[in-house]
């Protein structure tokens, strides 16, 4: 069996990881057993973008407005959706970067200061208090400041329970433009280890994860959230919504039917306080079942119409019935440890935000300079031509 050491083990080893020691370490789920059909629903709403307020108390001030909005959206929505559908709606998707938008020419370190997310600070306290009242598990997407990691942010989806407890934080991975874990992996499996890079959290309405963005498109994130337990994914996104089947689209269905999992996914209503056309990432939100089936689609505009019924009984016998459908139950991760790890020299490895043993934040050009030269290895090294 590969040997690997599972605290520095590269991203692109990390399902190698999993298979050469077996699962990550399910949490406790004794007491979530039966869960009854409640609904889910995805919130199309529009992205604010803070670049042209003044400075950080405006923008702070912007972000609880926002949260305030939201609130009264989603409760009156949820009356709805009970009412139309008999099913008390129990959680709910917010788009991704919904109350900042994303980081433009701003340094890493400016933007961190002028709207990132602190673990305890004034915008989870007010998201928190917000799902306790709706008394729904509510999942978001964030800039997350981190005291571990001075000046840096990472993009976080977050998910929190009626209790106005944040159970869940996974910060992305694959991110063309932010810092990723991986980028500080050592100091960041020494302060959370593997367990905080692929968090799966049991609830009485399911083992909850998050997929950030376009990482739907990489089967690997969702898998190793699924050899974790992971039956609901919550998919934070801000795409591009076209009549047409996008890859984003696609993405979602395979993910749902690989895993035998459902997804829901809230894409933006468009972005505003930008020169960007305001509909240029919108549409599409959808609830999917773990059969791969749409259950649910919106079309454009803020809508909460991107709801459907997640009844866990049917997947949670699906996969544990011996089939050819279970294709959860079918993969072999040894299978492929030996390949995964042989194939991530050419590849973005870890680290690349480290600098004499501590954490840096690199120049915007960085982003750039590593795929460039991942393309080159991948080249020499004969994977692409």
């Amino acid at each position: 069996m590969l040997e690997l050491d599972r605290r520095r083990v590269l991203a692109a080893g990390a399902i190698a990881a999993i298979a050469a020691h077996g699962p990550l370490r399910a949490q406790e789920d004794d007491d979530v057993t039966q869960t009854a059909t409640y609904s889910a629903m995805a919130m199309q709403l529009t992205a604010r973008s803070l670049d042209r307020l003044p400075d950080e108390t405006a923008a702070r001030a912007a972000i609880l407005a926002h949260i305030a909005e939201v609130e009264a959206q989603i409760r009156t929505s949820a009356i709805f959706v009970a009412q139309y559908s008999g099913k008390p709606v129990k959680l709910v998707v917010l788009p991704e970067y919904l109350f900042t938008s994303y980081p433009t020419r701003i340094s890493i370190p400016d933007f961190a200061a002028r709207v990132g997310f602190a673990k305890d600070g004034p915008e989870y306290e007010a998201l928190g208090a917000m799902a306790e009242r709706l008394g729904v598990f509510l999942a978001g997407n964030a800039y997350e400041t981190d005291g571990a990691f001075p000046d840096f942010y990472f993009q976080t989806s977050f998910i929190v329970a009626p209790s106005g407890e944040v159970v869940l934080r996974y910060r992305r991975l694959l991110s063309m433009f932010a810092p990723s874990p991986h980028d500080v992996w050592e100091a960041y499996l020494d302060e959370y280890g593997l367990d905080g890079v692929f968090p799966v959290a049991p609830t009485e309405i399911g083992k909850l994860a998050a997929i950030a963005s376009e990482e739907i498109l990489y089967p690997e994130i969702a898998r190793a959230l699924a050899m974790r337990g992971a039956e609901v994914f919550c998919h934070c996104s801000s795409e591009v919504g076209s009549p047409l089947a996008t890859n984003k689209d696609i993405a979602k269905q395979a993910r749902a039917f690989e895993n035998l999992a459902f997804v829901v996914s809230a894409n933006t209503a468009g972005i505003s306080g930008t020169a960007m056309p305001l509909s240029s990432a919108e549409g599409n939100s959808q609830v999917i079942d773990w059969k791969g089936q749409v259950l649910a689609q919106s079309g454009d505009g803020e809508t909460f119409t991107a709801f459907a019924p997640i009844d866990l009984s049917a997947s949670r016998e699906a996969r544990r019935t011996p089939a050819m459908t279970n294709y959860l139950a079918r993969q072999r991760p040894a299978l492929f440890a030996a390949a995964y790890a042989a194939a991530a020299e050419p590849f973005q490895g870890a680290n690349g935000m480290i600098d004499d043993g501590a954490p840096r934040v690199p120049e915007r050009d960085y982003f750039n300079r590593a795929q460039e030269l991942v393309i080159e290895r991948m080249i020499k090294a004969g994977v692409i031509s």
